[in-house]
C-alpha cells in the first residue's frame, strides 16, 4: 500500500513538473518570432540545466540504491532536455557577446557536473557517502532556484499586475512543490524533500499575490516589466 502511493504522487508530480519544463515554451516562441533575446536571461535555464543532471544522477542506481528513486529519474531526464533545448534557443539568437557568455557559463556548468560525478563515483566505496555528497549539492542548486520567484513577486507588488505571472504556472509550481514535498516525506529523502519545503510557501504565496492584484493590468512599459520577469518567471519551473 505504502509502494503505490508513493508511486500515484511521483506520477502526479511527474505530470506537474512536466507542465512547468514547458512553461518557458512561450518565452523562446517569443524569441524565435523575434529573432532576438531581448532583456531575458540565459542563466536561470543554464542552473535549472544543472540542477536537472543533478537530480538525474541522483536518482540512478550508481548513486541511489538500486532503482528506489526512479521517478526523479524520469522527471528531470525529460528537464535535461527542455533546458538543454532552452539553453540552445538563446544561444543561437542572441549576440556575440551573448554567446561568448552563454557558451563560457554553459560549458564550467557541464564541467562541475562531470567533476560532482566523477568524485561522486570514484571517491566514495558506497551509497550513502554518495547521496550525501551529490545530495547536498542538488539542495543548494534547487534553493538557488526556489529563490528566482522572488524577482516576479517583487515585480507583481511593484506594478500592482500579475499579468506577468501567469495564474497555470503558479498553480503547477505550488502542486509540484507540494507533491515533490510529500515525495520526499514519504521516501524519507531529506534532499528530495527538502527544497520543496521552501518552494511549497513560494507557490502559496504566489497566489495570495494573484488573489490581491489579479484586476489589475499593467498600463506603464510592459515590455520593460516582461524582460525583467524572464529572469526569474520560468525559473519557477524548477
Amino acid at each position: 500500500m505504502a509502494v503505490a502511493i508513493r508511486m500515484v504522487v511521483a506520477v502526479l508530480g511527474n505530470v506537474a513538473s512536466m507542465s512547468l519544463y514547458a512553461a518557458p515554451t512561450v518565452t523562446f516562441k517569443r524569441v524565435i518570432r523575434k529573432k532576438n533575446t531581448e532583456e531575458f536571461s540565459c542563466i536561470p535555464y543554464i542552473i535549472a540545466l544543472l540542477n536537472s543532471l543533478l537530480y538525474t544522477w541522483y536518482g540512478l542506481p550508481i548513486i541511489s540504491k538500486k532503482w528506489e528513486n526512479f521517478p526523479l529519474v524520469t522527471v528531470n531526464g525529460v528537464g535535461i532536455l527542455f533546458e538543454l533545448s532552452y539553453v540552445l534557443i538563446y544561444f543561437w539568437f542572441s549576440s556575440a557577446k551573448g554567446k561568448v557568455k552563454v557558451a563560457v557559463t554553459t560549458v564550467a556548468v557541464l564541467i562541475a557536473f562531470c567533476l560532482i560525478a566523477i568524485v561522486s563515483f570514484f571517491a566514495f566505496p558506497d551509497h550513502r557517502h554518495r547521496k550525501l555528497l551529490v545530495g547536498s549539492i542538488s539542495f543548494g542548486v534547487s534553493i538557488a532556484l526556489y529563490a528566482s520567484p522572488l524577482v516576479a513577486m517583487k515585480n507583481v507588488v511593484q506594478t500592482k499586475s500579475v499579468e506577468f505571472m501567469p495564474l497555470p504556472l503558479s498553480l503547477s509550481t505550488l502542486l509540484a512543490s507540494v507533491l515533490w514535498m510529500i515525495y520526499g516525506v514519504l521516501i524519507r529523502d531529506i534532499f528530495v524533500a527538502g527544497p520543496n519545503v521552501v518552494g511549497t510557501p513560494l507557490g502559496i504565496l504566489q497566489l495570495v499575490l494573484h488573489c490581491k492584484y489579479w484586476k489589475r493590468r499593467v498600463t506603464e512599459e510592459p515590455n520593460k516589466v516582461d524582460g525583467e520577469m524572464g529572469h526569474g518567471k520560468e525559473c519557477v519551473s524548477y
